[in-house]
Order: C-alpha cells, then structure tokens, then sequence
C-alpha cells in the first residue's frame, strides 16, 4: 500500500512551481517592440555591490535573446561584465581602453558574445585601471566615449537596438564618459539597509551632467535588487524607493538567487546559466518591462 501523501495545490511550493510557469508562459508569449532609435543607458550607483554588472548583462541577454540587438560596454576596470559574457578580455586583448585613449574604433575592439548571436560585448582590460589619469589631458576627455559610439552607428551594417554601459562604483571620467554618451540612466537599488545612501549625491550628479555636457541625459529606470520577501526591511524598502520615485522604478524586483550568483563564475549570464530559474525569469521580466516603456 502506498504511502505517498496526496498532492496539495496550496502548499508554498505547490504554488511556487505554478507561479513560476505561469510567468514562463506569459514571457513565451510576449513580443518586445523593437526601439525606434538606439536606446543607450547608463547603469549606474556609486554604492558598490547593488548588482550593477549582474543588471547589465543580464537584462542584456534578456532583450538579445528575444531578438533585440544589443551591445553592452564594459567600463569597470575590473571586467566583470566581459566574464559573464564569456569574451576575451586579456590585458593584450584590444579593449574599450583603445577606444578612449587611443581612438580605435569600436568595430576593431567589439566582440560577439557566445551567449547569443545578437550579443555583442565591448570589453574592458586591466589597462582601463589607468585611463582615469590618462583621460585627463586628452582633447574633449567627456566625449569621447559618444563620439566614437555615433561613429559605431554611422558605420554598423544593421541598426543597433540597445547599449548597455556598466559602470565603475565611482564618479570618474569613466563613469561621467558614461553619462554624457548615454540618453538613460537605470540605477539598481538593492533592497537592504541605507539602500537610499549616496543615492541624493548620485542624482545631483546626474543634473550636474545634464546641465553642463548632455541635455539629453534622464534617470528613466530604477530597479530594485537582492530582493528577500520574507523581510519586513524589504518590503519597507520598496515602499520607501516605490514613494519617492514612481515613474522610474520597475515593477518587476529582482530577487536574491544563488543562480543568479553561480553564473559568472561559468562565464555566462543567468538566462544561459539557468533560463526557467527564478532569477532568469525576473530579469527576462524587467527587460520586458523596459521594452515596452520605451525610452522616457
């Protein structure tokens, strides 16, 4: 006689396993409108470990894998986005330094991510530690990364649909390279303690920007990060991001997810690393999100 209990819909896992179809089915049968001009955004919070990098590759794979063409730039010295997207990023290897220091062209240093064939990676080397101090004497130091970004367009065989630009923790001329060639700016927030710090500095910063170098320049997205629902503290703190900034912030939160975490480390993004995860889906879901928004 079997002793198996019987199957009951309402237990959390039961409707765990239901949600997570459910939002497989419903991301299956989107169709992402594709932008009418480039979209180009800046990831950026001075506050280090809010999951810039994990943002920018993975919403990044996300809208390539639903068609779009994407090209993420690397400008964080350290190369995390180059890792996760599983290209060539060896102090030798041509690298987004060449671009600002050495006006090589993007084409000549951009590499296609084996991740998706619509992917395409700019990546950053150990030489980018040094290109703050360099940038200092050369000739339009702000602009050179939009400069050489329009000379990409000009010259790409089919139009590029979306750049991502991953930024250092800091405000430098990388990151101020960064915000004068971008139109959008997303800030990830992490749903923790003073997750709002440093974020008044980083906006007045963005003014600062759009004043005096890129008229252009928006805080159009807010995504919130390492989100824990079994926390009064984040929950409180999607309110509080959700009060003070309600036409920037996504719907969508992203979770903390030991998927999400594992990828890097196999040189892949969470939507190759493990698409049907819950971290997977949630950043499929965002990218869906920022798609259908368009650009603000």
């Amino acid at each position: 006689m079997s002793t198996q209990q019987p199957y009951d819909a309402a237990t959390p896992l039961a409707r765990e396993v239901a949600d997570l179809a459910r939002r497989r089915q419903n991301l299956a049968e989107q169709v992402l409108p594709r932008p009418e001009r480039t979209r180009i955004l800046t990831i950026a919070n001075q506050k280090g470990g809010v999951g810039k990098t994990t943002t920018t590759v993975n919403l990044a794979a996300s809208l390539a894998r639903a068609g779009a063409r994407v090209v993420v730039i690397d400008l964080d010295p350290q190369g995390n986005a180059s890792t996760a997207l599983g290209v060539e990023h060896r102090s030798e290897t041509p690298s987004v330094y060449d671009v600002l220091i050495n006006d090589i062209p993007i084409d000549d240093v951009v590499q296609k991510s084996p991740e998706f064939d619509t992917l395409w990676c700019v990546p950053a080397t150990i030489h980018l530690a040094g290109a703050e101090i360099e940038l200092v004497s050369l000739v339009a130091r702000e602009q050179r990364l939009k400069k050489s970004l329009e000379e990409y367009f000009t010259e790409a065989d089919d139009p590029v649909d979306y750049v991502f630009i991953d930024c250092p923790p800091s405000l430098g001329l990388l990151t101020i390279n960064a915000f004068v060639a971008a139109r959008e700016v997303l800030i990830p927030i992490q749903c923790e303690y003073y997750a709002l710090e440093g974020l008044s500095q980083l906006l007045n910063n963005i003014k600062l920007i759009e004043r005096h170098l890129n008229p252009e320049l928006r805080v159009s997205t807010i995504l919130l990060t390492m989100y824990d629902a079994r926390t009064n503290l984040a929950n409180q703190v999607v309110e509080e991001v959700r009060e003070h900034f309600p036409e920037q912030v996504l719907d969508t939160l992203i979770p903390r997810s030991v998927r999400i975490s594992e990828a890097p480390s196999y040189q892949q993004t969470v939507i190759s690393y493990d698409l049907n995860s819950a971290g997977s889906l949630s950043y499929r879901e965002a990218a869906a999100e920022i798609a259908m928004r368009g650009e603000r």
